[in-house]
């Protein structure tokens, strides 16, 4: 037998989900997914793509709540489709859509979650207690969670999901609406809780998964556009983030030209960060690329057509462009 890259040595424990050419039809001219494969193992996998570009829908087939039209899914080997309990029982989920019961604290929501998971008795009040001082919410815990920022709402959502130990944990959005501190806290929380379990961080926020992320899938369209380390998909990008320098009367008209991460208005005229191949202006400077850069440059290619896979070794193999 093929030795598993992702075994877990101090509980023999084979931990990998594997994706292999999934397709979501939702009608005969939209596709949700599209031949979509990706291989993941313990840590965070920041998913990244604009809205529309079928993260929810992914998360939704992985979560067993939607079925695919084609391909399949492997839970350690396991297919989901033909034993979704395989997963099931090791699942933590927070859906972008998570609600609570206003009228219920906290403690009795999470209460109420287990037993519809099937966890009572003695040691499920443990870890209840266990995880509200996880999320911080000890001295909340009576407090009707109607009366919750939208920061301790996903605590207690990130807290139902934990509830069974879960080694694939799914969060979809999670930071949607947040304040920046509530952002931060949660993100901590999440690098705090990947050791040796996967985790799936679903977002459109670059910043969501630059300091967490083990590894980094962009997604566009439906379609994988690239997947690797930050660190390898930055180097991917070298030498073709640039600094332009242009009067504020041509930026409209510069945006019609340039793929631009950012621009700043300073005396000499508007700066603008641009992605190309090469250099795209006389007098353009080199700059050092940041992750936003390398998203928006692979997002904008993979509007169009499929530019990146990985290869075996785990680094990004290029198409032809």
């Amino acid at each position: 037998m093929e030795k598993n890259e992702y075994a877990c040595p101090e509980r023999n424990i084979a931990i990998e989900l594997l994706i292999e050419n999934i397709t979501k039809q939702y009608t005969p001219t939209h596709r949700g997914l599209s031949e979509f494969s990706l291989r993941i193992g313990p840590g965070i996998l920041g998913l990244l793509g604009p809205n529309g570009a079928g993260k929810s829908t992914l998360m939704r087939i992985l979560a067993t709540t939607t079925r695919p039209t084609s391909g399949r899914v492997l839970w350690n080997g396991i297919d989901i489709r033909q034993s979704p309990n395989a997963v099931r029982e090791t699942l933590g989920y927070l859906p972008q859509d998570f609600g609570v019961y206003p009228n219920l604290s906290a403690r009795e929501f999470l209460e109420y979650i287990a037993a519809a998971k099937g966890l009572v008795g003695p040691s499920t009040s443990r870890r209840i207690d266990e995880l509200l001082e996880l999320v911080n919410l000890t001295e909340y815990k009576k407090r009707p969670l109607g009366d919750y920022s939208g920061g301790m709402k996903q605590r207690v959502g990130i807290a139902q999901a934990l509830l069974n130990d879960p080694k694939l944990l799914i969060v979809d959005e999670p930071t949607a609406g947040l304040d920046p501190e509530e952002r931060i806290r949660f993100r901590n929380l999440l690098s705090d809780l990947s050791g040796d379990r996967i985790i799936i961080l679903s977002t459109h926020i670059v910043s969501d998964v630059e300091a967490a992320a083990k590894t980094i899938a962009l997604i566009a369209k439906g379609k994988l556009v690239a997947h690797s380390s930050p660190e390898d998909l930055l180097a991917s990008i070298e030498r073709k983030v640039w600094n332009c320098v242009v009067p504020a009367s041509e930026l409209a008209a510069a945006r019609k030209v340039f793929r631009i991460s950012s621009s700043i208005n300073r005396s000499d005229g508007v700066h603008l960060r641009v992605i190309a191949d090469s250099c795209p202006a006389p007098g353009a400077e080199e700059l050092s690329p940041n992750l936003e850069d390398a998203y928006l440059y692979y997002i904008s290619e993979g509007q169009s057509t499929e530019l990146a896979r990985t290869n075996g070794n785990g680094q990004l193999s290029m198409g032809n462009r």
